[in-house]
């Protein structure tokens, strides 16, 4: 089964663009990552699949019910019944500064008939302890990274079958991040799919099985993390020999430096290399190494450096970081027809 599910999802403020043409499927059992910039599209889509925003067109379903984008239809279940399923993190937290931690943890727990009070009353004691939470201070007292706990054990306390987690991370310090992703990891074990959205990458690449980037309103690729690393990008490191090279001359293989006029340009003699199709982000460090992007034929790119065999002392080929790779997108790297989405023929609402 699906744990979310959209089609075509689209959400315009008036004029100005929310999220364009959203079709995404999430397996239930998942972590899914959802990566992009601040004005992407993240929020909107959370928003929307929770039935805070009504979209201007296309629909979305929870573990197959519908929850919006059925304006003239009656939905087959309440909103609240399929939210009681629903643990949500939001990026900013904003709660009764008057009540004390408990006391709103407890009117939370009103909202979720599955589980019993005295089942979530122990779940919240469990989980204030490993967050470092004192339940008896008032809201007003909390600092944001406290805050944000709270958040947490609103989210966790009822042992949703899905979290939407917005930014958990934000506020918090880096001992109850770890303690955050042994219980995320947790949960997901019991069964919990979690869909991730965050900024920081390094998160995403090491907890998410799968990863979505959205640009602009758009979906621009989705994928498993090791596959979106594996096809997209290669980072390529160059240290120059110090006795630079012209390009011209005779290469029998890497390493080997013939002595010319230390006058020559770095940057001209490696261009073979750095005019070949798929090399970006180029980065120059002293005019003694390099580093690049590449996304291309890699056997090309090894009967180029090897035209300028002379001039290289060591070279590196790794996998990009699931940063570079989003940057990569994000920077047109990837054109649209590339990362498989169609262009907006719509007229804008």
């Amino acid at each position: 089964m699906l744990a979310i599910e959209t089609k075509g999802l689209t959400k315009y403020y008036g004029r100005s663009r929310g999220i364009i043409d959203l079709n995404l499927e999430v397996p239930e059992g998942q972590i899914f990552g959802f990566i992009g910039p601040n004005g992407a599209g993240k929020s909107t889509t959370i928003r929307t699949l929770l039935g805070f925003l009504q979209p201007t067109r296309g629909e979305a379903r929870i573990f197959g019910h519908p929850v919006c984008g059925l304006r003239d239809a009656k939905l087959p279940l309440p909103p609240w019944q399929v939210r009681a399923e629903i643990g949500y993190v939001p990026a900013e937290v904003s709660y009764y500064d008057e009540m004390k931690v408990r006391e709103l943890l407890a009117y939370s727990a009103s909202f979720y008939p599955r589980r019993s009070r005295q089942e979530i009353r122990s779940r919240m004691q469990e989980l204030a302890e490993i967050f470092a939470l004192n339940l008896d201070e008032r809201i007003d007292s909390l600092s944001h990274g406290n805050k944000k706990k709270v958040a947490l054990i609103q989210a966790l306390q009822h042992r949703p079958r899905l979290l939407i987690l917005d930014e958990p991370t934000s506020g918090l310090d880096p001992l109850i991040q770890a303690r955050l992703f042994s219980v995320l990891l947790e949960e997901n074990r019991a069964g919990t799919t979690i869909f991730f959205s965050s900024h920081v990458l390094s998160e995403v690449q090491r907890f998410c099985h799968a990863v979505a980037i959205i640009r602009e309103g758009r979906l621009l690729a989705v994928d498993k993390v090791e596959n979106l690393l594996a096809k997209q990008v290669k980072r390529v490191r160059i240290l120059l020999a110090r006795s630079t090279a012209s390009p011209s001359s005779p290469a029998s293989s890497i390493g080997q430096a013939s002595p010319v006029s230390p006058a020559t340009d770095p940057a001209e003699a490696m261009k073979p290399v750095l005019t070949l199709a798929g090399v970006s982000g180029v980065e120059w460090t002293n005019n003694k190494s390099l580093s690049f992007l590449y996304r291309g034929d890699v056997p090309a790119l090894l009967a180029t450096l090897n035209q300028v065999a002379p001039l290289v002392a060591d070279i590196q080929i790794e996998e990009p970081s699931l940063e570079e790779v989003f940057l990569s997108f994000y920077n047109g790297e990837v054109d649209d027809k590339d990362a498989g989405v169609e262009p907006d023929t719509s007229e804008r609402r």
